[in-house]
């Protein structure tokens, strides 16, 4: 019988995970089952279980992960000194690489949370529209200080994250664009749009 195959610096677990993170994003978590994640790691269904109790578990992690990861960050991006039009750069920054890095993490978090049982949908839905309302803010400061354009905060938010979220067409197509000109043209564009 084969046996999981952790890299250096990972667990089991996290292999499983990062496998599982590839499946769901090609198949969707609810077409996904434990056999396929098992063919996709190379083991018995059996052997998953010793170190997993369920798809669910995998689903919890990874939404979890990303939006702890999204939240730290902002927390250190609210208590520095930086100009809100700064802020914004940095926070749009830490989404396009997360996208880039972490693709099929952030991707699951994305599209496959609806799949959460409760109570983890429920707080990760306050996670999310927390989140959101945080960001929301800070673009309120930038328009009170006469830093940025006179817009509706949360649709400026829903427009950055939408536009970001679009990576995943640059991800799939992987087309003449490399990753830093991709960066660098997002970054340029959404903070032309927030700049008074």
């Amino acid at each position: 019988m084969a046996k999981i195959q952790s890299r250096r610096n990972s667990t089991k677990k996290e292999v499983i995970i990062e496998k599982a993170s590839r499946l769901f994003r090609e198949k969707g978590f609810g077409a996904a089952s434990m056999r396929d994640l098992a063919e996709h790691v190379g083991v018995e269904a059996a052997s998953l279980y010793n170190h997993i109790q369920s798809k669910s578990e995998i689903l919890q992690t990874i939404c979890f992960k990303v939006a702890n990861e999204f939240i730290s960050n902002l927390e250190v991006v609210e208590a520095s000194l930086q100009p809100t039009l700064k802020k914004m750069e940095t926070i749009i920054r830490l989404h396009i690489r997360m996208m880039l890095d972490q693709y099929e993490y952030v991707y699951i978090a994305d599209h496959e949370w609806r799949h959460l049982p409760e109570p983890y949908l429920s707080n990760f839905l306050n996670q999310r529209r927390n989140y959101r309302k945080r960001l929301s803010d800070i673009i309120e400061t930038g328009i009170a200080k006469g830093e940025m354009k006179a817009i509706d905060p949360y649709t400026a938010v829903l427009v950055i994250l939408s536009a970001i979220s679009g990576i995943d067409s640059w991800q799939r197509s992987r087309k003449s664009t490399n990753a830093e000109t991709l960066e660098s043209n997002m970054v340029k564009y959404l903070i032309e749009g927030l700049k008074k």
